[in-house]
């Protein structure tokens, strides 16, 4: 994976797509969104994603004993989750805590709703 640093995600140009199955997206709006989506293409970051959205709100602190790995590997995992606006984090004391955006799923889960695909006129 690259170090490179990913765009933060503007939501309101993710809230502006319509679901792909009534019209495929043009360019723009799939560099908008392909960061979320490039964010939880990563099983660590999947995991972290699902911890979080589980509970209203969860510490750095609890998350980083569930994996076999470093806490900065960790950090950055969550920095890539925030900057591709899933998740919001703020600092109390030592610890950092991060808790879901739930406008993004809303709009993803927008964006890939099936039921608006317009029917295809043949049975299997």
């Amino acid at each position: 994976m690259s170090k490179q640093e990913l765009p933060v995600v503007d939501l309101n140009a993710v809230a502006c797509c319509s679901p792909i199955a009534v019209r495929p997206m043009d360019a723009e709006q799939a560099g908008v969104v392909a960061p979320m989506f490039k964010a939880l293409g990563d099983p660590v970051r999947l995991r972290l994603m699902s911890m979080i959205a589980s509970v209203p709100e969860i510490c750095v602190c609890d998350l980083t004993p569930a994996f076999d790995l470093s806490g900065p590997t960790i950090s950055h995992h969550l920095k890539v989750l925030r900057e591709a606006g899933l998740v919001d984090s703020d600092r109390r004391g030592t610890w950092v805590w991060y808790r879901v955006k739930p406008e993004a799923f809303r709009q993803l889960g927008a964006l890939l709703e099936i039921s608006a695909a317009p029917a295809t006129g043949s049975a299997a």
